[in-house]
């Protein structure tokens, strides 16, 4: 049991020093004009590329997300609907949808799914 426990820290202790001798000898650190600056299929960039995104496109990434995550959660409760209590199926369902379809109402309430803003 000792002879496993030194020979772990013994392959630890390689692995970081192969690590370090990696990240030391790897070119990354060397930075140039080329490396820094937005690549725009070799052209100058026409403007700078730290420019702030809309607000809105994340908020409609945000709420695809969470549709998408409905809908995987959403198809298994039809294939356990022959296996467990219709009752409680149909109550863990309805309760389910219902959170679904208030965060729904409350995005249109706030205006996030309105794009002409």
């Amino acid at each position: 049991m000792l002879i496993i426990l030194i020979m772990s820290i013994i392959i630890m202790i390689l692995c970081i020093i192969v690590m370090l001798i990696a990240n030391i000898l790897s070119k990354k650190t060397f930075m140039d004009r080329e490396k820094n600056s937005p690549f725009e299929c070799g052209f100058d960039p026409k403007n700078s590329a730290r420019l702030p995104f809309s607000l809105q496109f994340f908020l409609i990434a945000v709420i695809f997300l969470i549709f998408d995550v409905e809908i995987a959660l959403l198809l298994p409760m039809i294939m356990i609907m022959k296996i467990s209590n219709l009752i409680s199926w149909m109550f863990i369902s309805f309760f389910f949808l219902l959170i679904l379809l208030i965060g729904l109402y409350h995005e249109w309430n706030q205006g996030a799914l309105n794009w002409s803003n």
